[in-house]
């Protein structure tokens, strides 16, 4: 589904030239539920920006579905995001002057879907995370485990092939960080496929699978063991 083979990515500041990757491959199939984990420094983020398609690698293969991306251009970058890659941030990324059902129409205002049919889908993803009540309140009227789930509606209601979601328990307390990795485990025995950062190792034992990285290279890629379930 996901299959990037041999990445490269440098970074040149001044006369400092470091390689954030060095070579990297990997094969995420459908209905996968991966962690991706490291230390600061160590490519994790830099290779979620290259599967999200943030960011260009110098070298290397990137598949979506079988259709190689490596070497498409800006806007066809922006085509492939916008369709197949629902994004999840650890700072929500919500818009303050937007009701919570606007926030979640918003991909597809861009998308050019229709009212009715965009308003019916944001109703629906808002209902898979627990906030159909809440449509038209403003993000600063409800707390940041709700302005996750807005988060995780908005990245759904595309539709998307992947779920990518940066660090998004970061910022939560214990009780929201639970609540939303039960909507990701519910999500995906629904068939989406998650692909997310952490740092946190008693969030990613809630996940499949753990891919660590290290120097820009992945030391580490197993099953989890003992997988808890909510």
């Amino acid at each position: 589904m996901l299959e990037v083979i041999n990445v490269v990515k440098k970074y040149v500041t001044g006369e400092i030239d470091f390689t954030a990757l060095k070579g990297v491959s990997l094969k995420v199939q459908d209905s996968e539920f991966t962690s991706i984990m490291g230390p600061s420094g160590s490519g994790k983020s830099t290779f979620m920006n290259i599967l999200g398609c943030l960011d260009k690698m110098d070298s290397g293969e990137y598949l979506i579905n079988g259709k190689d991306i490596s070497n498409l251009k800006d806007d066809e970058l922006a085509y492939i995001r916008n369709k197949e890659i629902g994004f999840v941030f650890q700072a929500f990324n919500l818009l303050p002057r937007m009701t919570i059902l606007e926030n979640v129409e918003l991909p597809m205002v861009y998308a050019g879907i229709p009212l009715k049919e965009r308003r019916q889908r944001a109703l629906e993803a808002l209902e898979k995370v627990g906030l159909k009540d809440r449509v038209k309140h403003r993000p600063n009227e409800i707390s940041g485990g709700q302005k996750q789930r807005v988060a995780i509606a908005r990245a759904i209601v595309g539709n998307p092939s992947v779920i990518m979601a940066d660090e998004p328990t970061g910022n939560l307390d214990t009780k929201s960080t639970m609540e939303i990795l039960k909507i990701f485990q519910k999500l995906n025995d629904e068939g989406a496929t998650i692909v997310m950062v952490t740092h946190e190792p008693d969030v990613a034992v809630y996940t499949k699978r753990i891919v660590r990285f290290k120097d820009g290279e992945i030391t580490e890629d197993k099953p989890v063991e003992n997988r808890l379930v909510l």
